[in-house]
């Protein structure tokens, strides 16, 4: 089992940058591909990004690509997103969650633990 705790929300101005982290307790975080995903005031959770257990293959949803970087730190047993470019459409909480698939998934329902979220609100 293993735990998740977000961090690195707040109010950004568009066209700004944000770097969400997101600490996993246990001594088994290697062993979970991780994803990033969002929930807007009135809208479904949505994926936003997705990075497998060793951190060498990324996935991102078409909204973010070019914007937005996951990354991970399994010595530190931290993930990481990295937003930049920000836009209002952007606002929303972000969770990090986790999922024992070993490839990676945009579907909500493979992942298997979920933070609390953070806030992310861009300012226009």
């Amino acid at each position: 089992q293993v735990q998740l705790v977000e961090s690195g929300g707040g109010l950004v101005q568009a066209g700004g940058s944000l770097r969400l982290s997101c600490a996993a307790s246990g001594r088994t975080f290697s062993s979970y591909a991780m994803g990033w995903f969002r929930q807007a005031p009135g809208k479904e959770r949505e994926f936003v990004a997705a990075i497998n257990r060793q951190g060498g293959t990324t996935y991102y949803a078409r909204s973010v690509k070019g914007r937005f970087t996951i990354s991970r730190d399994n010595a530190k047993n931290t993930v990481y997103l990295q937003m930049n470019s920000l836009n209002p459409e952007d606002t929303a909480v972000f969770y990090c969650a986790a999922t024992t698939d070993y490839g990676l998934t945009y579907y909500a329902t493979r992942y298997d633990y979920w933070g609390q979220g953070t806030q992310v609100t861009v300012s226009s």
